[in-house]
């Protein structure tokens, strides 16, 4: 007698088997609208050729989990179905199945909401006032609010984040103002990183958010670190990294992975697969079954949602982080979903994919429509209350954009007193050397569009 290992789909699909369609353009990436179980536990049974005598050792390579074969045969690219995209509710905002609904409170679900439609108001405004040339860039969050908002809801307020570029909503949720927003666009006086940084570049030490770097990826492995030092700590701490999947490409991914595992930290790996990496498909990005068919090869639990269900994004960031921090393990959310906007003002997206496939997404499957249609079948929300609250959002952008757009830009002396807490004898000859330079040519700069600060310099 001779016993046939076998080997099965990566984590649990939906207990009756069956699949409900969400309009993906890759036919592995089934609806399941039952949260999978996190476990790298493989239940899909495939007939794959490993056999091993009974009675017989295994192999006591170090490296391995597997059993002998004498055929000789690959493994396929295509061996499984492919990770079901687990979702709470279709299109109409309709719960499938009453047990996966978290029941949130109808204040909170309002609040999730006009988190996201004021993200979006704000987008709206700040890419038209770069169009206009008043600030020199921006990113726009269109159809991938309900990532952000999702996720960070299901996270503690002590939880550190470290973000890519595109998860405004995020620092939203978590109190980010929108002069905070605008200041830091307009990089003046009063923008928390004074004015150093491109607009969209937003970080927050008080919302544990951390600032963003534009380079891809190098955020990963530092969130790694992060989670080790919380692990460490033992304070019931967990870290977030956001990504996209053409960040996943790059080398700091891939030892970010394999570091969080092998240090077993306590980490949620959160990919935001919108379907472009700039302009690159995810049909030329990778050949595999997405992001998340990479996490049981290094160790992490993983599972794929349906990014554009706000309440399915919560409920598995919640069960992330739950064992992330009880188990000191990571965990790899890949989130499904579109980018309806351009990669930034930078882009023109119209030369790589057609506009009925943005409008298809923007029209029928948007995340902010989504949860609206939620709180309208519970009664929360009508047509005089969507137009006070767009009404009130807007005039709320617009005042905030008004005092951003007044304020002056930061002392040009902080470039030097503001590198170190005591200023080195090298900055201190470069600091005088500038202010030489501009008491002789003074009137070639617009120095009266630069703040003065009153801190004395050291």
């Amino acid at each position: 007698m001779r016993k046939v290992t076998t080997i099965n789909s990566i984590l649990r699909c939906c207990s009756n088997g069956k699949y409900l369609p969400l309009g993906c353009t890759r036919p592995s990436h089934k609806v399941s609208p039952v949260l999978p179980a996190f476990s790298s536990q493989l239940i899909r049974i495939r007939s794959y050729s490993t056999v091993t005598p009974e009675g017989e050792d295994r192999p006591e390579f170090p490296g391995a989990k597997s059993g002998w074969t004498d055929r000789l045969e690959f493994v396929k690219s295509d061996l499984y179905d492919g990770i079901p995209v687990y979702r709470v509710m279709d299109r109409e905002g309709k719960v499938l199945q009453e047990d996966e609904d978290p029941k949130l409170p109808e204040e909170m679900i309002v609040q999730m909401y006009r988190s996201m439609t004021l993200l979006n108001t704000m987008d709206k405004i700040l890419y038209e006032s770069q169009r206009q040339g008043r600030i020199s860039f921006y990113m726009t969050n269109y159809g991938e609010e309900g990532t952000h908002v999702g996720s960070a809801a299901a996270l503690n307020p002590d939880d550190m984040v470290f973000g890519q570029y595109r998860e405004s909503g995020v620092l939203m949720w978590r109190g980010f103002t929108l002069d905070n927003f605008m200041n830091q666009c307009y990089g003046n006086e009063l923008d928390l990183g004074k004015g150093r940084q491109m607009p969209v570049h937003y970080g927050s030490k008080d919302l544990g958010f951390v600032t963003i770097s534009s380079p891809l990826g190098t955020q990963m492995p530092q969130a790694v670190g992060a989670a080790y030092a919380f692990k460490r700590a033992q304070k019931g701490q967990c870290v977030i990294c956001y990504f996209g999947e053409g960040a996943a490409s790059e080398g700091d991914a891939h030892a970010a992975f394999n570091f969080s595992a092998t240090l077993e930290c306590p980490i949620i790996f959160f990919c935001r697969n919108n379907g472009y990496a700039i302009s690159t498909p995810t049909s030329e990005q990778y050949r595999g079954d997405g992001i998340a068919g990479r996490g049981p090869a290094y160790g992490l639990l993983s599972i794929r949602v349906d990014g554009n269900d706000t309440l399915a994004v919560y409920n598995a960031t919640k069960r992330a982080r739950e064992m992330a921090v009880k188990e000191n393990r990571p965990v790899l959310i890949e989130a499904m979903t579109y980018r309806i906007g351009h990669h930034s003002t930078s882009d023109d997206s119209s030369a790589y994919r057609s506009v009925d496939e943005v409008r298809f997404w923007d029209s029928t499957d948007h995340p902010i429509s989504r949860l609206r249609n939620y709180m309208l079948n519970h009664g929360w929300w009508n047509d005089d209350k969507e137009q006070e609250w767009k009404k009130k959002s807007k005039t709320a952008v617009m005042e905030a954009f008004a005092r951003a757009e007044k304020k002056l830009k930061p002392d040009w002396r902080l470039m030097f007193t503001d590198v170190y807490e005591q200023m080195t004898p090298d900055l201190k000859q470069q600091l005088q050397g500038m202010e030489d330079h501009l008491k002789k040519y003074g009137d070639h700069y617009p120095l009266k569009n630069y703040a003065k600060s009153n801190s004395p310099i050291e």
